[in-house]
């Protein structure tokens, strides 16, 4: 008997539909959700490439939308938003499913446990941290970034041991927090985000599962799932 499918959900990527790091988002999706990775094709050697392409986006999103028959919308990446000033709102305006992008879905998740200041951890250079604490900052929330890496230094695939002692030095750097956002799949804390919150007894925001919960949240899911942090374990309501 065929799975039945509750909910199709389009990942849109502003770079490529095969980046090697969506493997690392595939474990979370739940039997009955239906992701459907689509790449823009945006940007090739630098992120940047994808600046002040917001129609673009939006015009390929309503194709894709009509197309795949969708139920719900992620478009990821933190640069996609800041690189294109007013895109969330935009996609409001575009579009009639549910829909996020990846920093909304992280500010919510960071409101959701009250945690208005945090450490930002990316694998971006310091012109885009900037972008993303300023966008943060409009939200509400402080971010601190004491590490950025030029020129996208960080390895395509940090081991899980890695990432957690990359968190650790950042978080004695940055001082108290409320929590810890890591944006950008490429900076990949998947495999280790129950033993950073575990040792390092902090609560922490990635994007990827973000994005996930609250989605399929809007769409009147629930999901709770064990091994990929307190977010997706607890599956609150969004505040």
């Amino acid at each position: 008997m065929a799975e039945q499918i509750k909910a199709r959900i389009g990942f849109v990527s502003g770079g490529s539909s095969n980046m090697p790091h969506y493997n690392s988002f595939t474990p979370l999706v739940p039997q009955g959700v239906e992701l459907d990775f689509q790449g823009l094709n945006l940007y090739g050697k630098s992120l940047y490439e994808i600046s002040d392409k917001k129609d673009v986006i939006l015009g390929r999103v309503k194709e894709f939308i009509a197309e795949r028959k969708w139920d719900g919308l992620i478009v990821t990446a933190a640069p996609t938003e800041v690189l294109n000033p007013g895109l969330f709102d935009a996609l409001g305006a575009a579009v009639s499913i549910p829909y996020t992008t990846a920093l909304n879905a992280c500010v919510h998740a960071l409101r959701t446990y009250s945690a208005p200041k945090v450490l930002l951890l990316t694998p971006f250079d310091a012109k885009l941290n900037d972008l993303i604490v300023a966008h943060l900052a409009k939200a509400g929330v402080t971010a601190i970034s004491p590490n950025s890496f030029a020129e996208l230094a960080v390895p395509k695939k940090m081991a899980p041991d890695e990432v957690f002692e990359l968190t650790k030095k950042n978080l004695a750097v940055a001082g108290k927090v409320d929590g810890i956002y890591f944006q950008g799949a490429v900076l990949d804390p998947i495999k280790c985000l129950e033993r950073i919150e575990a040792e390092l007894n902090a609560t922490v925001i990635a994007s990827n599962p973000a994005m996930l919960w609250y989605v399929l949240s809007k769409l009147g899911y629930k999901y709770p799932t064990n091994g990929y942090g307190r977010l997706l374990r607890e599956w609150p309501a969004m505040a």
